[in-house]
């Protein structure tokens, strides 16, 4: 189980990349997944966090390939983008 600690350090992680769009996909991916994630997960995730806004952004919209080592479920879900909320 995290720690209260690790959680809030990821969240502030995924909410506070250096753009609105990155906050918002990163961050709502962030909220919508990291309950399920079991320790791997949670790793997985904080190597993510470490690549480049652009890159990640890219990964999640299909016009990039991720690294062999991110390529699995996490990136699948991270390409469904049904977890960004759009204010209307």
């Amino acid at each position: 189980m995290p720690s209260d600690l690790e959680l809030k350090r990821l969240a502030w992680r995924a909410h506070h990349r250096g753009t609105k769009e990155a906050d918002l996909m990163i961050g709502g991916f962030f909220d919508a997944h990291h309950a399920a994630w079991d320790r791997d997960e949670r790793a997985q995730f904080e190597a993510i966090l470490e690549e480049q806004d652009v890159d990640i952004m890219a990964w999640a919209l299909g016009t990039a390939q991720p690294p062999e080592r991110f390529q699995g479920p996490m990136i699948e879900a991270l390409q469904k983008l049904d977890y960004i909320r759009i204010a209307r």
